[in-house]
């Protein structure tokens, strides 16, 4: 039996955390994924401002499903110094905030270069950044974002096969995967899926090339949960609405409530029951 956790990228509700807790307390969501909060990115946070971050959730009874990282959305060219630190910090937040995992993404390849030629370096950062989460006890959530070298599942899988790791997995998500050409439940889950640890909601049309609330698009979101169910997948599925070309007018708080619900609704007319 599968059991869904639903958790949501809640800075794009507000910068505020008060606002951020209110709007997912209302919809009955007790988690969620950290990326900015106070005007800060995560990483920037001190060990102080994370201590209290942490107290504040916990306080109001939140926990936190992953640390929504910017590691890996650099061009593949640039210096690994800097990300490696970041890597140490995204650490110390996943632990100050008592949550396994760290998303990261996979690097920007430059434009009009063969691929081939950055093979080699992908696989290596990505092997060093395994390694860093084996060490200290954490997982890393790939992320099939687009314009990276993983952004096809056939990237990704050779990422995954390089690094031979238990504590690297996918961070599924449907809609970067309609942005990027590939059908997801045809072409990516039926081979990615083994090694999905999270999934990420957010559906996407390709005309006009924008995201849409999850059932609204091609990324079909439906059999998604469907197949995941079936599965027995025991994880989170994190709400990223990303609605501002969908839902111009709108708020942002707006924009979250309709995402949500969009997964809510679905969810329910499978029956699927969620936490």
């Amino acid at each position: 039996m599968s059991q869904f956790i639903l958790t949501c990228f809640a800075d794009e509700i507000s910068s505020e955390l008060e606002e951020q807790l209110e709007l997912l307390e209302q919809e009955g969501i007790r988690h969620l994924e950290i990326r900015n909060v106070w005007g800060k990115n995560v990483l920037e946070l001190s060990s102080e401002e994370l201590n209290r971050l942490g107290s504040l959730l916990k306080d109001r009874g939140f926990t936190v499903s992953s640390i929504a990282s910017p590691i890996g959305k650099y061009p593949a060219a640039s210096p690994f110094g800097p990300q490696q630190k970041a890597m140490e910090r995204a650490i110390d937040a996943a632990r100050a905030l008592n949550t396994p995992y760290i998303r990261l993404f996979s690097y920007h390849l430059p434009d009009n270069e063969p691929r081939e030629r950055f093979r080699d370096e992908v696989l290596y950062r990505m092997k060093w950044l395994a390694e860093a989460a084996e060490r200290s006890g954490v997982t890393i959530l790939l992320e099939n974002d687009n314009e990276m070298y993983g952004s096809l599942w056939e990237g990704g899988m050779e990422i995954i096969e390089h690094c031979q790791s238990p504590n690297v997995k996918f961070a599924f998500d449907s809609g970067n995967y309609v942005m990027s050409g590939v059908e997801p439940m045809l072409e990516a889950y039926p081979v990615v899926a083994p090694h999905i640890g999270y999934v990420h909601i957010k559906d996407a049309t390709r005309d006009p090339r924008q995201f849409v609330p999850a059932g609204a698009g091609q990324g079909r979101i439906d059999e998604l949960v469907a197949a995941l169910h079936k599965r027995g997948f025991n994880g989170y599925l994190s709400v990223e609405p990303h609605l501002h070309s969908y839902l111009p007018n709108a708020t942002d708080s707006e924009r979250v409530r309709t995402a949500i619900r969009a997964l809510t609704s679905l969810l329910a007319k499978q029956d699927i029951a969620w936490s």
